[in-house]
């Protein structure tokens, strides 16, 4: 390994997304290998891969493809050799990853939780009847019908400086964000309060860190076992196994949270009509070992709940 690690004449390539929370998660993704491998920040080149979803902003993600959306610009990069490893939100990866890519690192997870953002209220409950909730989130759009059907969806896209200023101009009279990027861009400040999950159950793998390449990289891999954080890969295997039994895609609203206690590992999903007319839950636990296996027995079992017409939305 020593003999083949990074330098600045011949450094490592993590791609990313532009934003500046995508920027902020390969700077802490390039720090940490930095510092398990007393390398210099120079041995690592973050390079800025621009996706559909970042060039399409004035439509909901479903109408223009779901989660690959973020994803699959990056990962033709990787598969073609131009970087070495793709740094992602979890949250917006697939269950499955195109032949030839592996995604089994995963930094410490962040808060988990979303954030309540108003420049008027505290609360979803103390809104009018008739106000506006703006999110581009079919999951959150979902949640908000579903316990206050007397507010109005309206959509709300863009980064944490755009929904501001939406905010400020009447759009919408709150919104919401990740706790975890608000955290990661120091900007905590912006959250109005954040949401228990037992308000709002957060979308599976929300406030984790994926980092994704080549399965046959041996170098890459040995890397960044350095810096995977077990814990959340076995928060994230039961999270991401539900997600795979009911759908996988952005265009079904669906929340889980899996958290560990000892040997314990308690999983948490819902899965919901966009127009909130329906949701189903369920709660479950399981050793920590089983826990994918819990996660696609649940994910099943609600499939089962909903029955015939559930998804006809979907088209």
């Amino acid at each position: 390994m020593t003999r083949d690690l990074p330098t600045p004449d011949s450094p490592m390539k993590l791609g990313t997304r532009g934003s500046p929370l995508a920027l902020a998660q390969a700077h802490e993704t390039r720090d940490r290998l930095a510092a398990a491998f007393d390398l210099a920040q120079e041995a690592f080149e973050i390079v800025v891969i621009k996706t559909t979803g970042d060039r399409i902003i004035d439509r909901p993600l479903k109408e223009i493809g779901g989660k690959g959306l973020f994803t699959r610009e990056i990962e033709e990069a990787l598969l073609k050799g131009e970087i070495d490893i793709a740094i992602h939100s979890m949250k917006d990866m697939p269950v499955l990853q195109p032949e030839g890519l592996s995604l089994d690192t995963y930094l410490a997870r962040e808060d988990v939780r979303d954030a309540f953002v108003s420049p008027h209220v505290r609360g979803l409950a103390d809104l009018e009847p008739g106000a506006r909730v703006g999110t581009s989130s079919l999951r959150r759009r979902a949640q908000v019908l579903v316990a206050y059907p007397h507010l109005e969806v309206v959509e709300f896209r863009g980064n944490v400086q755009t929904r501001l200023r939406k905010l400020d101009d009447g759009v919408a009279a709150c919104t919401f964000l990740a706790m975890a990027g608000l955290n990661r861009l120091g900007r905590a400040d912006v959250a109005t309060a954040a949401i228990a999950p037992e308000e709002m159950l957060p979308a599976v793998a929300q406030g984790a860190i994926g980092i994704e390449r080549r399965a046959d990289d041996r170098r890459a891999a040995g890397m960044l076992a350095a810096i995977h954080d077990a814990h959340t890969g076995q928060r994230l295997a039961a999270e991401r196994a539900f997600l795979a039994a009911l759908d996988g895609s952005c265009e079904t609203p669906i929340a889980g949270l899996a958290e560990i206690d000892g040997g314990t590992l308690r999983l948490r999903g819902q899965v919901l009509r966009p127009d909130g007319s329906e949701a189903l839950e369920d709660d479950q636990t399981a050793p920590v070992g089983d826990g994918a296996a819990l996660g696609r027995e649940m994910g099943v079992k609600l499939l089962e709940r909903a029955g015939p017409g559930f998804f006809d939305w979907r088209g």
